[in-house]
């Protein structure tokens, strides 16, 4: 999702520049930067390869429905519970998320997630190469429609 330049979250530095040094981080407790799709972000390290970042959708949650233009990404989900719609050409389909499942996005795969129960749905996405910016998400149309709780 959302993941500036080596930026990284917790006792790791915040540099413009992805670093050759070992890091460390816990997610912030406040967001750093709301993603394309609406989730919030909280930013983790980042290697030259990839980067990680942790998401958060709130109960009641439906995210914008979006593609990328650059990158894939590896979701892996660590609480909540919620559903994952992605379709590429002809195939669609619908994952249920739920803690200990893992889940991929492949470049130019349309996707959109949700909430389901009354629990904050939390996973870490693994981005490749690196995160590049906010014009990375293109949107597409919504398969539900979307819903902020703030």
């Amino acid at each position: 999702m959302i993941h500036t330049g080596g930026q990284h979250v917790g006792t790791a530095e915040r540099s413009g520049t992805a670093s050759t040094d070992f890091a460390s981080a816990s997610p912030a407790e406040v967001h750093d930067v709301l993603a394309p799709d609406g989730s919030e972000i909280r930013l983790l390290p980042q290697v030259p390869g990839g980067s990680m970042v942790h998401c958060t959708l709130p109960p009641g949650g439906v995210s914008l429905a979006v593609t990328h233009r650059t990158v894939d990404e590896l979701w892996y989900i660590l609480s909540g519970a919620g559903e994952l719609w992605r379709r590429q050409g002809q195939r669609e389909e619908v994952a249920v998320l739920m803690p200990g499942t893992a889940h991929s996005i492949r470049l130019g795969t349309h996707f959109q997630f949700r909430t389901i129960g009354d629990e904050h749905l939390r996973f870490v996405i693994v981005t490749t190469p690196p995160w590049p910016g906010m014009d990375e998400a293109v949107r597409v149309p919504d398969h539900w429609s979307p819903r902020s709780t703030e």
